[in-house]
């Protein structure tokens, strides 16, 4: 079967100018695995566009297509169908110049163990065809940036796990690339050194990086991602900000705990019933949950009518939609995977 034509042929994309908002545009990408009976549509026609100087999430469980979707977008699988086109440049048609504008750290890691970060450093510069003393001048000025000069002379081998990290993410960037693509990037980290990269990525796109980060981690998606799209067997099933999925669930809930008895709490239940955006109201114990539209702008009304009764109040919270209730909305099952997907490949720029 004939691959499909590309993008500048069917003109069903633009190649994006510098200055355009899509850093990475992709459209109908389709892509098997396997063959015979154990062929599998790994990645089934998605759409994607990432906006320049954005960190987009790609969120979903082991084996969705995420590593699948951003090895073919780095070049590293070839398309069976659909167009692709990075930094304005289809990845398909000219590889080798989406290349110079990619950054890739993978999961498993490709740091020489047996040479120091500096050394790694000036050896992806060079890969990256830079010459000796600008490939050292570069390794310098990644070193400052990722504050990793305390430990640049050691052995690799010698790398804590959030120092190795660290490097890698060092390895993806030294040749400046438009768009840095992040694989799992903190699999395996503790909090602190999750927290610690979590810091590096915001400062890559405050830099002007374009950020497209692969994770499974639900707090990693909703901290550190400016929009989100999530992907179960091998299809976007939602895109947008953190916000507006967890919005688009609808509900938030507002719990008060009192001090009253049976009949003054039906009462209160009553009164909140007629509160603006409140949908329902519920009553367990000495406690009522309050169903809204918007946790935020319905909170302070709430306290106000609860302090306007003198209501003996024990404690009041808010609960709002997580992107697991999201995930678990979308596709019926909860996304609370720690493992890794198959299919990695090791660090350094996508050559």
């Amino acid at each position: 079967m004939r691959m499909a034509r590309t993008a500048i042929e069917t003109g069903d994309l633009s190649v994006d100018e510098p200055g355009g908002t899509d850093a990475v545009l992709a459209r109908g990408l389709s892509k098997a695995l396997g063959s015979g009976v154990r062929r599998v549509e790994a990645v089934r026609g998605i759409d994607l566009a990432v906006h320049r100087g954005e960190i987009f999430g790609f969120l979903g469980p082991n084996g969705a297509g995420k590593t699948t979707t951003l090895r073919m977008l780095t070049t590293l699988l070839p398309i069976d169908a659909g167009t692709a086109l990075v930094g304005g440049v289809d990845v398909a048609r000219s590889p080798e110049e989406a290349r110079r504008r990619i950054g890739y750290v993978g999961q498993l890691g490709g740091a020489d163990q047996q040479a120091t970060g500096r050394e790694n450093l000036v050896l992806q510069a060079r890969l990256c065809g830079m010459s000796g003393a600008e490939a050292r001048r570069r390794a310098d000025e990644v070193i400052e940036q990722l504050e990793l000069r305390e430990f640049a002379s050691r052995f690799a081998r010698t790398y804590s796990g959030g120092q190795r990290r660290r490097l890698e993410v060092g390895l993806g960037i030294v040749h400046r690339p438009e768009v840095l693509f992040l694989d799992e990037p903190t699999t395996g980290l503790d909090p602190q050194n999750r927290a610690n990269l979590w810091d590096e990525v915001r400062a890559l796109r405050a830099a002007g990086t374009t950020v497209f980060l692969t994770t499974h981690y639900l707090e990693e998606a909703d901290s550190l991602a400016d929009r989100i799209a999530i992907i179960d067997g091998g299809r976007i099933v939602a895109e947008g900000t953190p916000t507006e999925l967890k919005r688009g669930l609808g509900s938030a809930s507002i719990v008060i705990e009192t001090g009253l008895g049976d009949g003054a709490l039906e009462a209160l239940r009553r009164e909140l019933e007629g509160q603006p955006l409140v949908t329902a109201v519920g009553a367990a114990g000495r406690s009522l949950r309050v169903e809204v539209t918007d946790g935020a702008a319905a909170l302070q009304p709430i306290a106000a009518a609860i302090s306007a009764r003198g209501v003996p109040l024990e404690a009041l919270s808010l609960s709002t939609p997580s992107l697991d209730d999201v995930f678990l909305h979308l596709t019926g099952r909860s996304l609370r995977d720690p493992g890794t997907e198959a299919g990695s490949t090791p660090t350094g720029g996508a050559r």
